[in-house]
């Protein structure tokens, strides 16, 4: 799944468009429920090292909410990592290069949504 299809899925399935709340930053997209405001992703560029992976660069990735219990599995995942610049216990990164298989970021997109709407 590349930064783009991300945004047109979420837009397609949950009809929200990406914010950009960061002063002179124009690549950090954040997503938001429209009721609450929670954010549910944050897309971003950041350096290849802060994954741990090779090579020189940028790599565009998706921070996602999910429930602790998921992330030991979900971190085995190729193209899936434990959270960068978020809480690691209850967030993951997945990368947008290709890595992570789409069908996977589609579902943690989804478990996102649900764990950030509002509460009845």
């Amino acid at each position: 799944m590349t930064r783009q299809d991300l945004f047109a899925h979420i837009a397609d399935t949950y009809g929200i468009t990406p914010d950009y709340p960061f002063e002179e930053d124009f690549v950090t997209a954040v997503f938001r429920h429209t009721g609450n405001r929670k954010w549910f992703a944050i897309a971003m560029r950041i350096p290849r090292g802060k994954l741990g992976l090779r090579g020189e660069g940028h790599v565009d990735v998706v921070n996602l909410k999910v429930s602790p219990e998921m992330i030991p599995s979900l971190v085995r995942e190729s193209g899936v990592f434990p959270a960068y610049h978020m809480n690691k216990s209850h967030w993951v990164t997945a990368a947008l290069d290709g890595t992570a298989d789409n069908e996977l970021v589609t579902f943690l997109v989804g478990v996102s949504v649900d764990l950030t709407k509002k509460k009845k």
